[in-house]
């Protein structure tokens, strides 16, 4: 990332690991907002199946906040508006997991900042596209 400015923010522990980290982008999520991207995707544990609430700060339209897993579409969503919302490094690590994210990558509609964002920060989830 020649040229571009970028933090590395510490987060709070989620119950279940380590402190996130995460590294605050050039790239904007939306105007005004720079994208948070995880330091590493293997510190990304958070729920792979089942009935997720989102907290209202990252997702205010539904009520409820709540997210079926299990649905391959809703998890889809789920995905882009943690990726696009996210302002702490624990709402990386809590609410996305990984793997999940690097098989979901090619299918989801993302921001542009948002995407290359995350491709910057691992070149993997662009290769995936492109396999």
């Amino acid at each position: 990332m020649s040229g571009s400015t970028t933090a590395l923010v510490t987060g709070q522990a989620p119950a279940h690991g380590a402190p996130g980290q995460a590294v605050l982008s050039r790239h904007q999520s939306r105007p005004g907002r720079r994208a948070l991207v995880a330091a590493d995707l293997t510190a990304l544990h958070g729920p792979v199946g089942g009935v997720v609430a989102l907290p209202l700060r990252l997702f205010w339209s539904l009520p409820g906040h709540r997210f079926d897993l299990d649905d391959p579409d809703t998890r889809r969503w789920y995905y882009e508006t943690v990726l696009r919302e996210a302002s702490r490094p624990d709402d990386l690590t809590a609410y996305l997991d990984g793997a999940t994210l690097a098989r979901l990558w090619p299918e989801l509609f993302l921001p542009k900042g948002v995407r290359r964002a995350w491709e910057e920060q691992h070149p993997s989830l662009r290769a995936a596209i492109a396999a």
